[in-house]
């Protein structure tokens, strides 16, 4: 039987982390402490003017392959995650194949909104084990910043920028993706939107006065959602596996709230520690939360070869997946890098 391993990975933050402090200053009817009981972050990164979804995405991209110690033509595909590309057309991921010399590289992009990683994860399994393609770039990211209205309280303090990405590679022992579980209600569509923009509506003068370019969510309704979801579909994905939630060495969900990440755990039946959390540092990066996630967590030393993971994200649609994956870990120490890609790091 093939499976596709995890060899690599890697992620990318703009450098400028916008605090709580920063927040309640400019942005009326928030103080510190209910951003905190609400979300539990404490801080989020926000692209500057150089940085794009698809720059972000190349660094954090460069930075798993040297992990996997691959170079970039070995590469058969690249998938990026995204709700905010570059451009309408074309896609990201072509702009990555360029920007880090995968010259071999087919390139297309996945929008599942926050549950788009994992979709794009299942994607490149599904090419490795159908003999298409040997190795794949996986990438989740995001510059939401730029599609937040500033002056909506319930939605500039969640989100932030970032990208995350993962090296898959042909193997024949057990690891990688175990099992995966999807799915979507689009009856649940406006629950999480940006109106405009699209085919249905075009952007037009009455349409950006109306803001209706930003991210508009009814908040108690997707926090509820989001928790029977993920709960539902963990249990599903580790069903499929022959796992129970008491068999998974680390649960990374989504990192929308904390709250939420809490209530799942609890509804999983999973130790406070075995539930990873890094939403305090980083926010709600949408499809770049999973990666970023796992990447914090192997740096951590929370993954070892043979760690099985249960991870899990919903988003806008309603669109969601779990998985469960087996760990391997990188086949180069990060020590190794050549110095070009050290600077990339930095």
């Amino acid at each position: 039987m093939t499976y596709a391993a995890i060899t690599g990975w890697g992620m990318a933050v703009p450098p400028h982390a916008l605090s709580n402090a920063d927040l309640a200053r400019s942005v009326s009817g928030i103080d510190e402490d209910w951003i905190v009981r609400r979300t539990g972050i404490l801080q989020r990164h926000i692209a500057g003017p150089e940085d794009t979804t698809s720059t972000l995405s190349a660094r954090a991209g460069r930075w798993a392959l040297a992990r996997a110690g691959i170079d970039p033509e070995q590469l058969d595909v690249i998938i990026v995650a995204t709700c905010t590309p570059d451009t309408t057309i074309p896609a990201t991921a072509p702009r990555v194949q360029a920007a880090i010399g995968a010259s071999r590289a087919g390139a297309f992009d996945v929008n599942a909104a926050c549950a788009g990683f994992l979709t794009a994860l299942g994607s490149a399994h599904g090419l490795i084990c159908a003999g298409a393609a040997e190795r794949a770039l996986v990438i989740g990211a995001e510059v939401l910043s730029r599609f937040l209205d500033w002056e909506n309280p319930k939605t500039c303090v969640l989100f932030g920028d970032g990208a995350g990405a993962v090296v898959l590679e042909r193997s024949e022992a057990p690891a990688g993706l175990l099992s995966f579980a999807m799915g979507a209600d689009g009856e649940g569509a406006a629950l999480i939107e940006m109106p405009a923009g699209g085919s249905a509506r075009p952007a037009s003068e009455a349409s950006v006065a109306a803001r209706e370019h930003t991210i508009r969510m009814n908040g108690p309704e997707v926090f509820r959602a989001a928790v029977r979801i993920m709960a539902d579909a963990s249990e599903r994905a580790l069903a499929a596996a022959g796992l129970v939630a008491s068999d998974a060495d680390l649960v990374i969900l989504h990192q929308a709230n904390q709250r939420i990440i809490d209530e799942v755990g609890r509804r999983l039946g999973t130790p406070q520690q075995r539930v990873f959390s890094n939403v305090a540092g980083y926010g709600n990066t949408s499809a770049a939360s999973i990666p970023i996630a796992i990447c914090e967590a192997a740096d951590r030393g929370l993954l070892w070869p043979g760690a099985r993971l249960v991870l899990s994200a919903v988003g806008a649609g309603l669109t969601w997946t779990s998985a469960v994956v087996r760990w391997t870990g990188a086949r180069t120490d990060i020590r190794e890098e050549t110095p070009d890609v050290v600077e990339v790091l930095a």
